[in-house]
């Protein structure tokens, strides 16, 4: 565990600890994976996937890394209400809720490090590179002001809370 917290790895899918322990039958598999959770030493983010609750590479955006392990191979932004907020362009900030646009499937997952709450989405893959922004150190791109106002409108959540003002940011806004 510390070889990946170096590598700067902390959320780990089931399958990635199977790797680390190759001898291991799947039933002992499950009951390490019990004990180690029982332990303290892996936290049980989602079905499948842990996070190394001692690992010194985490930082703020453990949500972010969570669903963007929660949906691989899939292209997923912040948007909606948590990107809103932290433009200031609504008034009200999401406590505990991470929303996320992706091409993937769509559903909410409770975790100790909040609630993520998945979007489907339609959009070409190149038209959602070009309204997103990938901020450095974040692990998901970030949808952009206008981007996150029309992504509320196509989806049908209320567009009363978004206040009137500005441009969209630039990727200088979140350096």
């Amino acid at each position: 565990m510390a070889e990946l917290d170096r590598m700067g790895i902390h959320v780990l899918a089931h399958r990635d600890i199977e790797k680390l322990f190759p001898d291991e039958g799947e039933k002992a598999m499950e009951k390490s994976l019990q004990r180690m959770v029982i332990d303290g030493v892996l936290v049980r983010a989602a079905r499948g996937l842990f996070v190394n609750p001692a690992a010194k590479s985490k930082n703020r955006w453990i949500a972010e890394e969570v669903a963007k392990a929660l949906r691989p191979g899939c292209l997923s932004y912040v948007s909606l209400e948590s990107i809103l907020s932290e433009y200031g362009a609504i008034s009200q900030i999401p406590v505990d809720r991470l929303t996320v646009m992706t091409t993937g499937r769509r559903g909410v997952h409770n975790t100790p490090f909040g609630t993520i709450e998945f979007t489907h989405t339609q959009r070409a893959r190149s038209d959602i590179l070009e309204h997103t922004l990938a901020p450095p150190g974040r692990p998901l791109r970030i949808a952009t002001r206008n981007t996150a106002i029309r992504d509320l409108r196509r989806v049908g959540r209320n567009t009363n809370l978004v206040l009137a003002d500005g441009d969209d940011a630039s990727e200088e806004d979140f350096k």
